[in-house]
């Protein structure tokens, strides 16, 4: 007899097709039998040595997040409710150019100063590993051998690999470098990664020229890999960057998925239509795009990602030694405030949205919760002399919420024929943004039961048949019968968010059941011990 019968269950399958009703019989981590309408038609019941009544809930397939900061965190936390509370099932890691793997020691110690705003110091975690295949091989394994809370997929990360092979230096690679960088990223694809990303507003990644970028992708395609690239602004030049990435993958023919894609700062106010119109005009031709968004207007990153690229060459001791030099301090001062930085996209900065997310110092813990400039007020000093005072003691360690986005912009492009859903969820730091917990339910509660902007057949295909067909993955994404019982139950009529900006560790409501692998993690809206998660590797 199998495992699990999921009786009366509302399916929306993920195809974006009409909802049906079914009884879904689970068992050997597979989805077996799928019996529509079971009650109407009179037939005999599935059984199974496990009944739930799904009466009232939808059953979908679990939630891939497109674009995770969870690299160290997977095995950090066990219980990861972050995500497996939210239905997520599958995190897609590795991302905006910098993580872990492949490293050498230099690296290793570089990259984790650099992205510490990110995943923390890392000083928890046992760096056993310096390949791509090394690092999955860890997830696997998780805690005692058992496993991740959830499913991950990685991408080589662009910005590491430049780390790697040519250093944080402002400059061309030389022919050898770039042979290496090739090899590098070939060996990444081989032991398992899904794609590329890069960070081309974060050091070293942005030192790349296209030329570059499309060797790179090259490699990447004869893979069967997409490039992820967190593009050359969201502000002042948006549409230009944009624009570069259909281009330049185009050339390599390589698939292109859009990180984060959104148009923010005053000067994108009501353009989505521009950047979509752009990205039509490729797919129609051909193109191989796709896209992910996360459905809050604020942005989140790290103080020091606001800092001017010049200033940022040569990794965090170089920066540090920079603020300390008043002179050039001025200099950094006058392009963020007047010119507008390279780190805040071309735009000159406005203190007022820069809120301070999070510390790796405790002794700073007084500034979180503040904008930058209501800091500097209540010091009696100018917002920048507060700014490279953070960045100074606390050693580059700061994220922040960045308030410059537009609903208009973000509701137009969740509409689009190619997007997906991604969290860009950073889980470190005293308050961080709410989407880290609450990305996937605020798309089903706010966007989908209370304003409509999605159906919720079209909404679950964003999170889980379209995602999957980006991922290349055949048995995922789609409630079908072989496919993998990765799945979440919900209550179309309560599921929501329960994070907020001002408490945003706060857990969902109205997802009682999540499964991986047939297994539930989350069993009466209760995180279980169960550790189902492993890494999910390229296979084609």
């Amino acid at each position: 007899m199998e495992e699990l019968v999921i009786r009366d269950a509302d399916v929306v399958d993920g195809s974006g097709g009409p909802s049906y009703r079914a009884d879904v019989v689970v068992d050997g981590g597979r989805i077996v039998t799928i019996v529509q309408e079971a009650a109407a038609a009179g037939c005999q019941r599935p059984r199974a040595r496990r009944e739930l009544d799904a009466e009232g809930l939808v059953l979908s397939p679990g939630f891939i997040d497109m674009h995770a900061h969870s690299d160290l965190e997977l095995l950090r936390d066990p219980d990861h409710s972050a995500k497996a509370a939210q239905g997520v099932t599958l995190e897609v890691i590795g991302q905006d150019g910098l993580s872990y793997a492949p490293v050498d020691d230099r690296t290793l110690a570089e990259v984790r100063r650099a992205i510490t705003g990110w995943n923390g110091s890392g000083d928890d975690i046992d760096f056993d590993w310096r390949t791509v295949g090394e690092y999955l091989d860890r997830l696997d394994a998780g805690f005692d051998g058992q496993g991740i809370a959830v499913n991950a997929a990685y991408l080589v990360p662009q910005g590491t690999i430049r780390a790697l092979a040519v250093g944080w230096e402002d400059r061309e690679a030389t022919p050898d470098e770039l042979d290496r960088m090739r090899q590098l990223v070939a060996e990444g694809m081989a032991q398992g990664a899904v794609g590329m990303s890069s960070g081309l507003t974060y050091t070293p990644g942005m030192y790349a020229e296209d030329a570059e970028l499309t060797e790179l992708c090259r490699v990447v395609a004869s893979y069967g890999g997409y490039y992820c690239p967190h593009h050359r602004s969201y502000g002042a030049g948006a549409l230009e960057a944009y624009e570069e990435m259909v281009a330049l993958t185009r050339q390599a023919g390589c698939a292109l998925h859009l990180a984060h894609a959104t148009m923010n700062f005053g000067v994108n106010k009501g353009r989505a239509p521009e950047l979509l119109s752009l990205l039509d005009k490729a797919l129609d031709d051909g193109a191989d795009i796709s896209l992910d968004t996360y459905p809050y207007t604020p942005g989140c990153t790290t103080l020091v990602a606001m800092l001017p690229s010049w200033a940022s060459e040569g990794g965090p001791e170089a920066i540090l030694a920079r603020l300390s030099d008043d002179d050039t301090a001025g200099r950094i001062r006058h392009h963020m405030e007047v010119l507008g930085a390279d780190g805040c996209h071309g735009v000159p900065i406005e203190w007022d949205t820069i809120e301070i997310s999070g510390v790796s110092d405790p002794a700073l813990a007084d500034f979180v919760g503040r904008t930058v400039r209501q800091s500097a007020d209540a010091r009696g000093e100018a917002p920048w002399v507060t700014a490279r005072r953070l960045l100074l003691e606390d050693r580059l360690g700061s994220t922040i919420l960045q308030h410059v986005g537009h609903e208009e912009n973000v509701r137009t492009i969740m509409r689009h024929r190619v997007h997906t859903g991604g969290s860009d969820g950073i889980l470190r730091g005293t308050k961080p943004h709410p989407r880290a917990y609450g990305t996937f339910p605020h798309y089903l509660g706010r966007y989908v039961r209370e304003l409509g902007v999605l159906s919720l057949e079209e909404c679950v295909a964003h999170l889980t048949g379209r995602p999957a067909a980006r991922l290349r993955l055949a048995d995922r994404g789609l409630v079908r019968e072989g496919h993998r019982a990765d799945l979440v139950l919900f209550d179309p009529a309560t599921v929501a968010a329960g994070s907020t900006f001002e408490e945003p560790r706060t857990l969902p409501t109205g997802i009682p059941h999540v499964l991986i692998d047939g297994r539930f993690v989350v069993e009466d809206g209760r995180r279980t011990d169960v550790l189902a998660g492993r890494a999910v590797r390229r296979t084609s």
